[in-house]
């Protein structure tokens, strides 16, 4: 299955989205301020995307469980679930 890279960044963005307003939920509940509410949220918004790119940048340099190229595919499957475990059991150490 291949997913388009404009569903990954709408993906992306509608969790950011989620997870930003169950914050603020919390933050409402726990002290009813909403000064306070919009400044945590401004600020998990920013701090979050800001860790999650650095976070990535640093993954980019980690050579760990990178096992080469992706296979190839063509539209029919040519592999069962089976075959594709097995053989991705094969690297396993």
């Amino acid at each position: 299955m291949h997913e388009t890279k404009r569903r990954s960044l709408l993906k992306g963005l509608t969790w950011r989205i989620t997870a930003s307003i169950t914050t603020m939920l919390i933050v409402f509940v726990m002290t009813g301020n909403l000064a306070l509410v919009a400044g945590v949220g401004l600020a998990d918004v920013t701090f979050k995307v800001l860790f999650y790119y650095l976070h990535e940048r640093i993954w980019g340099r980690v050579h760990w469980g990178i096992l080469g190229p992706e296979p190839k595919t063509t539209s029919s499957s040519t592999h069962s679930a089976a075959s594709l475990l097995s053989s991705s059991q094969k690297h396993l150490p």
